[in-house]
């Protein structure tokens, strides 16, 4: 590609959105020096050498869904994409949030910006699931560039919860656990943010691993921000869980700045054989309890009594304080808000610089649309550009820095306590599934419930923390299900497979999927 050398009135326009007032000779002595650094970049262009990612199995286009089989909206795409005959994942239909990246598939966020955006390469996930003998039948609907806990805000329009159409889903992974619930799909994939997993599981009645920071590689999918981007399962069995984190988990050569060379995954599937309640140690969370103006009491009381049923089958059952848990709103409004519009909207989807592969089609798309389509965003993320990009402007980004600060304070204090308790327990979201407003997606009403805090305030601390946290499905209260969130110590993850797989085991949870 050829890069023209840009003007001096171009150059000055740069220069004064960074605070630069600089006179024709400056702007024309940077214009030669950069002369080089545009030659130096079609150069890297001509090279071919940057690092890929393979497309190692073969694959049709696919197709739009069909009216008959989206009853919910769940569904941006189907296809059938498979790989090897025999694996841990062989025979399961795998459905993908519309964040990772399927070569020859569509792929929009959600979101008018990414519409006509197909990449050319298979995300580090497709291609270990394709590995392991599983099916991707399908892109799911996902919230416009995935901030939103409701699911009310995708391009393509409202997605239903399968208990209830008349009420939401959950967001951001809307989708794949709308279709998981439904039984469309034997399991997915999803991405969190700040519940983003965990959140619908919960209002659509399945199970939902936010992982160990870093232990899926979240290689090729359009990221949030580099400090707070999870890839997880979310399936309607635990050992399907198991499985699919067992598939896909481990370092995958450098390519995901996330991920540290010496994760050590572990046979989960094996380790959830040994559920045994028995001597197990539960943690109580009394601050993710009765939150106020934010907690329906009936969700407390359901996610407390089925606690208690951990001390029926031999655990020991106590309440703990963690008084910082109570911050993780305002660390996360900060770091998300700011992130999002500094490294997702302002970055192109590129996310934090970090060493690794990065979606230069995918950059090069928003840079594009973003000037020309902006408008076309739903609010969530308009207050992202705007509140987020005015806190970084006017602060320097020193609100970030503070939070991402008191973000390890906070991991600290889970650390902490995670020594005297094998899990802790508190509910996922402190609502059961709301209604949905009207479609219109400009509709106040419509907003509030895409940023209700009721739907984020006790996922989103463990984005941060980055300790796996698990949705398990219990109740149901007046027909729809209540989410028990189950988080374990960082690098433990079969700790909360184990906890969850033993109340499974024991009939404690939410008959798989729609009832």
């Amino acid at each position: 590609m050829t890069l023209y050398t840009p003007s001096v009135a171009r150059l000055r326009a740069v220069a004064e959105r960074h605070g630069l007032g600089l006179s024709n000779d400056e702007l024309e002595f940077l214009r030669t020096l950069g002369a080089e650094v545009l030659r130096g970049c079609e150069r890297i262009d001509a090279s071919g050498a940057g690092a890929r990612l393979p497309v190692r199995h073969a694959r049709t286009g696919g197709r739009p869904p069909t009216p008959d089989e989206n009853s919910l909206n769940a569904w941006a795409w189907r296809c059938s994409v498979t790989g090897a005959e025999a694996g841990l994942l062989e025979g399961k239909r795998i459905v993908l949030k519309d964040i990772v990246p399927v070569a020859g598939m569509p792929m929009t966020a959600g979101s008018a910006l990414l519409q006509g955006h197909a990449p050319d390469f298979d995300a580090t996930i497709v291609t270990r699931i394709l590995d392991a003998g599983g099916e991707i039948c399908g892109i799911a609907a996902t919230e416009d560039m995935c901030l939103s806990g409701a699911s009310v805000s995708a391009v393509s329009g409202q997605v239903r919860n399968p208990h209830d159409p008349a009420r939401s889903a959950g967001g951001s992974s809307s989708g794949v656990a709308a279709l998981v619930a439904s039984g469309a799909a034997d399991a997915g994939f999803g991405a969190d943010q700040g519940g983003s997993i965990r959140i619908p599981s919960s209002l659509c009645g399945v199970y939902g691993l936010k992982p160990t920071y870093g232990l899926i590689p979240y290689t090729g999918c359009i990221p949030i921000d580099v400090s707070v981007d999870y890839l997880g399962p979310i399936a309607r069995t635990v050992e399907d869980v198991a499985l699919l984190l067992e598939a896909v988990a481990g370092f995958d050569d450098g390519l995901d700045p996330r991920q540290r060379s010496d994760m050590r995954p572990v046979a989960y599937s094996e380790a959830i054989a040994e559920s045994s309640l028995d001597g197990l140690h539960v943690g109580i969370v009394r601050e993710g309890f009765g939150r106020e103006e934010l907690s329906d009491p009936a969700v407390d009381e359901a996610v407390r009594a089925a606690a208690a049923r951990f001390a029926d089958s031999g655990a020991t059952v106590r309440d703990v304080s963690i008084p910082l848990h109570l911050y993780a709103m305002d660390v996360h409004g900060s770091i998300l808000l700011q992130g999002g519009s500094e490294f997702m909207v302002r970055g192109n989807g590129i996310g934090m610089p970090g060493k690794g592969f990065h979606d230069a089609a995918l950059a090069e798309h928003m840079g594009r649309s973003r000037t020309r389509q902006a408008d076309q965003l739903f609010a969530s993320v308009k207050f992202a550009m705007v509140i987020g990009g005015y806190l970084w402007e006017e602060y320097g980004g020193a609100y970030y820095a503070k939070a991402q600060n008191l973000a390890v304070s906070m991991r600290r204090a889970y650390d902490a306590v995670l020594e005297s308790f094998d899990v802790l327990v508190m509910p996922t979201t402190c609502i059961t599934a709301p209604p949905l407003p009207t479609p219109d997606p400009e509709s106040l009403a419509a907003i509030e419930l895409a940023l209700d805090p009721a739907l984020i305030s006790n996922t989103c601390a463990f984005n941060h923390t980055g300790h796996p946290a698990l949705s398990v499905p219990i109740g149901p209260l007046d027909g729809m299900p209540v989410g028990l969130m189950l988080v374990g110590p960082r690098h433990d993850d079969a700790a909360v497979l184990r906890a969850a797989r033993g109340l499974e085991a024991a009939g404690h949870t939410l008959a798989p999927g729609v009832t």
